[in-house]
């Protein structure tokens, strides 16, 4: 796809997202081998992707920002060239591809990592903290440190390899499958079997201290060593919000949940597979920060096992974090649902109507009001159709599209499904139209 009013001939797979991604592929796994020295933010890598042709290909298009490429094989063999171009690592096949091949390509890179920034959502990918390295991929980071097909309905399985200074802790996606010791170094292994979005990868460097957490999975912490008190007042009843979820959304769909906390402040938390990044700042107990910890543990379903298949669709990640939270609060003795949704029902009402949920546009597809007019929607869904075929649809949505990506069109045909209500107007009022509609009234 070209963007109108747009001269480059590479694609992008989502108009949300210009410059990214290209459908005319789709990656299985990644493998990633990184060696990076801290003190110069120096990377040396190589990415081994196995990958099918989606249409016939006479060239591959990969996205990578900022890195150099060394060399490149598909098949084992060289390709006729490569260049880099506008932030994408451009592949022209010595051999053509016929739709449905599957094929390996192997890149070697190296270079001087850095945040990729978007002008409509600022700067994402690999930073340097002040001691330490912290990914924040959401929604454009990824190619800042591997070569990728940058678009969240490709979901691949993964392989992370960092090779880094042993006086530092790496923390990435999935169970560490290993850790080995050299004369000057570290390698940390780890495996992301299930599927995952490019832009929920991550790789955490530090000087952490690990904790676990009394929970019915693994729950690991990376923590500095001087986390107390405020860890546990932050996240001392994180094993209970698992359960919590798990028995409103089912069972937690990941073998582990790392949550990293950075010697760093940081102005909100991450969001990846399997795992979140907060900074010291959220060491606390203020419901400021608790809500931030419940948010981020809900996109384990809500955003990582379902994820969209394009960005227009945010609100089924973000509008259904929100309303974890509020979900929380009542589970855990605070506020109900119902107070919560009212609260910022009114704070709403008040602001800009000109938001349209179900397509609001890359500018403001991150808005607050995204969020809070997404869990309004859930809120009144539940209103409507009672708490039994609410938390039954929630079930049902993790568990049949658990490992793939969904768009609004699916949740509103199972909600129909599910319920056996017509919700053809509540969901077009809530979805489609900028007026702010009424809640139900609270039985």
């Amino acid at each position: 796809m070209k963007l109108p009013g747009t001269s480059s001939d590479l694609p992008t797979a989502d108009p949300y997202l210009p410059g990214h991604g290209d459908p005319g592929w789709s990656a299985h796994h990644y493998a990633l081998d990184l060696h990076y020295e801290l003190v110069a933010n120096s990377l040396r890598a190589e990415a081994v992707i196995d990958a099918v042709a989606e249409t016939d290909l006479t060239r591959v298009v990969l996205d990578l920002a900022h890195l150099t490429v060394a060399k490149v094989t598909v098949n084992g063999k060289a390709p006729a060239r490569y260049r880099t171009r506008e932030n994408r690592l451009v592949v022209t096949l010595a051999t053509p591809l016929e739709a449905g091949a599957t094929f390996r390509m192997v890149v070697k890179y190296a270079g001087h990592p850095r945040p990729l920034i978007d002008r409509h959502h600022g700067d994402a990918g690999w930073e340097e903290l002040a001691d330490g390295v912290i990914v924040a991929g959401q929604p454009h980071g990824a190619p800042t440190w591997f070569p990728c097909n940058d678009r969240p309905d490709d979901k691949a399985s993964y392989s992370i390899t960092v090779t880094t200074h042993p006086d530092y802790r790496v923390v990435a996606n999935g169970l560490l499958a290993s850790r080995k010791r050299h004369s000057s170094a570290v390698t940390w292994v780890y495996e992301q079997v299930e599927p995952m979005s490019t832009y929920l990868a991550t790789v955490q460097i530090g000087r952490y201290q690990v904790r676990e957490q009394d929970a019915s999975v693994p729950m690991l912490a990376a923590v500095p060593a001087d986390a107390d008190p405020g860890f546990e007042e932050a996240f001392g009843r994180q094993p209970e919000m698992l359960d919590t979820f798990a028995e409103m959304f089912g069972d937690y769909p990941f073998p582990v949940y790392s949550v990293v906390v950075t010697d760093d402040d940081l102005e909100i938390p991450l969001e990846s597979q399997s795992l979140s990044t907060f900074g010291r700042n959220f060491l606390n107990d203020d419901w400021e920060s608790v809500r931030l910890v419940a948010h981020e543990l809900s996109h384990q379903w809500f955003g990582n096992t379902v994820t969209l298949t394009k960005w227009r669709d945010i609100w089924l990640h973000e509008g259904f974090a929100c309303y974890a939270e509020w979900l929380w609060s009542e589970a855990s003795g605070g506020d109900a649902a119902d107070i919560q949704a009212r609260t910022h029902h009114d704070r709403l009402s008040g602001l800009d109507q000109d938001l349209v949920l179900s397509d609001p546009g890359p500018e403001l597809m991150f808005d607050d009001r995204v969020y809070k007019r997404g869990a309004l929607t859930l809120h009144a869904l539940r209103l409507t159709v009672g708490d039994d075929a609410f938390f039954g649809l929630l079930k049902a949505w993790v568990s049949q599209n658990r490992g793939g990506t969904v768009t609004t069109a699916d949740f509103l045909a199972l909600a129909a499904e599910h319920t056996g209500a017509d919700l053809t107007d509540l969901f077009a009022a809530w979805l489609d139209a900028e007026d702010l509609p009424e809640l139900p009234d609270a039985s």
